[in-house]
């Protein structure tokens, strides 16, 4: 899975880094992996006990990068969701280049409720949107923003809300992908094989 992810940000024109994030256990095996991998700088970094310690991990290993100018954006993506489109990772570089941040969502399937003490009411879907990565953010501000959680002892559940809760950046919603879908559990794995059938290097073949 983690092959297809990185496949699909070498194809892309304007991705001059990547970390993977992992857990040191897992190192060997990743440089295992991707070590024939080298029209992309590539370099792993220690994974944190949380998902948003992770990111932190992966964002700092840029910093010099970030602060020197050398990088302006910096995309962060699940390595569980294989099936991330080529057409999608640019789509979302373009539009977070224009305005600061963008993600990919999709309205979630209805009914919904919320559970409260007076019991349960109806959320209203068109109102909702069920986030994706790749997630895509101007990288100073994104640099500022983890540094600010940091010294808040805040932990966000993806990158958009420390975005959200730590700088003024405008972020945009795009369209995202049903197939962009995180394998999560063991069925899982049988729709991931069925999607791979007509998968290559970031574009679904016709």
């Amino acid at each position: 899975m983690l092959d297809y992810s990185v496949l699909t940000f070498q194809r892309a024109k304007h991705v001059a880094r990547i970390v993977i994030v992992a857990r040191s256990e897992d190192r060997d095996r990743i440089v295992h992996l991707l070590g024939a991998k080298s029209n992309v700088l590539l370099s792993v970094a220690p994974a944190g006990e949380t998902r948003h310690q992770s990111e932190m991990a992966g964002i700092v290993s840029l910093e010099s990068e970030i602060e020197s100018g050398e990088i302006d954006l910096v995309a962060i993506h699940d390595g569980a969701r294989p099936f991330m489109t080529l057409d999608l990772l640019n789509t979302c570089v373009a539009t977070a280049n224009q305005v600061g941040g963008a993600i990919p969502g999709l309205r979630p399937e209805a009914p919904l409720y919320e559970r409260g003490e007076g019991g349960s009411r109806p959320l209203a879907a068109d109102q909702l949107i069920r986030v994706q990565t790749p997630q895509v953010f101007r990288a100073r501000p994104l640099l500022e923003a983890y540094r600010a959680s940091l010294e808040a002892k805040f932990e966000g559940v993806d990158t958009a809300e420390t975005i959200e809760r730590f700088t003024n950046l405008e972020v945009a919603i795009v369209p995202g992908d049903e197939r962009n879908f995180k394998v999560t559990f063991v069925e899982d794995l049988n729709r991931a094989e069925e999607l791979a059938s007509t998968w290559s290097d970031g574009l679904w073949r016709t």
